[in-house]
């Protein structure tokens, strides 16, 4: 059996072997802080995220795309795996190919191989995710044209230029979906004195976050604690506040993007302006993110089909090309 893992800072999906997609679910572990054992994984787990007691905490195994927390890793792992397999896994172990960054170190991919093998795969390889995103994305990466992907995920933003099955050119950088939620936080916290949660900046900056100019948005109400009098307090944010706080985190994405194109032989660059750059990940949902990065660079780009899964996609269609 075969199981491909996109296994993100933000979220877990697997893709099975003739089943397409099975799981998507945060990669959040919730776990008795004493004795360790696990209370939720995923959605469930999700929930409990700043809002847990002193024996109970909810946890996020991976930070910026690399394991944080063996141990909850391994659990969550070895959850998903036995979700997907049932009985299975007790007598047919799977073969597991995991998603990395591209530039992880040779100790991180250590980490992720024998979390998986701990989690109960009878093999575990590794393929970089922005080739997982472009084969996911349906781009041809055997042929000998330039293909640039930039996938934006919950704890590393990929770029890479691909041709002939490889990557050619590529830079990883610990900026995203996370660091966003972060530049939400502290502009809220600098500009109105008001402390929020995680999952508040992830909900702002989908209801009000984006680049888009042309569109008319309500301002939101915000609920949090007042940082001077410790008590509950609520404002109005305009989506022009939120698109000033994400500045920094975007300009980070598109510096990379520019810098990994001034490295591109020329005749890759050549494909790259008349094929355009193609956007993968969840970052990529965030509305005129595509245009924006377009008008920076000069070069067209899209968001392909299915962002969200495109990475897992090509993890599964990787089984059949051996190239992992």
């Amino acid at each position: 059996m075969h199981i491909g893992i996109d296994l993100g800072t933000a979220s877990v999906l697997v893709y099975v072997e003739g089943k397409n997609i099975v799981v998507n679910e945060p990669s959040v572990v919730a776990m008795d802080r004493k004795t360790r054992a696990i209370k939720a994984v995923g959605a469930e787990a999700k929930k409990m995220l700043g809002k847990t007691h002193p024996n109970i905490i909810a946890l996020r195994p991976l930070r910026d795309g690399v394991i944080a927390d063996f141990n909850a890793t391994e659990k969550m792992l070895k959850y998903f795996i036995k979700k997907v397999c049932s009985y299975r896994v007790l007598f047919f172990k799977p073969v597991v190919v995991i998603c990395v960054p591209a530039q992880v170190t040779n100790v991180e991919s250590r980490a992720v191989k024998e979390a998986a093998l701990s989690a109960g795969a009878k093999q575990a390889f590794l393929i970089q995710e922005p080739m997982a995103a472009a084969i996911g994305a349906g781009l041809n990466v055997d042929d000998p044209v330039g293909n640039m992907v930039v996938d934006i995920g919950g704890g590393t933003t990929d770029v890479a230029v691909i041709s002939l099955g490889g990557i050619v050119v590529g830079d990883s950088i610990r900026v995203a979906g996370h660091k966003m939620d972060d530049a939400i936080v502290r502009y809220l916290r600098k500009s109105y004195n008001l402390l929020v949660g995680e999952q508040t900046a992830e909900a702002i900056k989908f209801k009000l976050g984006g680049i888009r100019q042309d569109r008319e948005s309500e301002a939101l109400e915000i609920r949090g604690r007042d940082l001077i009098e410790g008590l509950p307090k609520t404002i109005l944010v305009e989506p022009e506040e939120v698109m000033e706080a994400l500045d920094e985190p975007i300009n980070s994405i598109i510096e990379t993007t520019k810098s990994v194109l001034e490295r591109t032989p020329p005749e890759l660059v050549s494909d790259i302006i008349e094929r355009g750059i193609v956007l993968t990940g969840g970052g990529a949902l965030l509305a005129g993110l595509d245009k924006k990065i377009a008008c920076a660079i000069g070069i067209p780009v899209r968001v392909t089909d299915n962002p969200i899964s495109c990475v897992v996609i090509g993890t599964g269609k990787a089984f059949n090309r051996k190239k992992y």
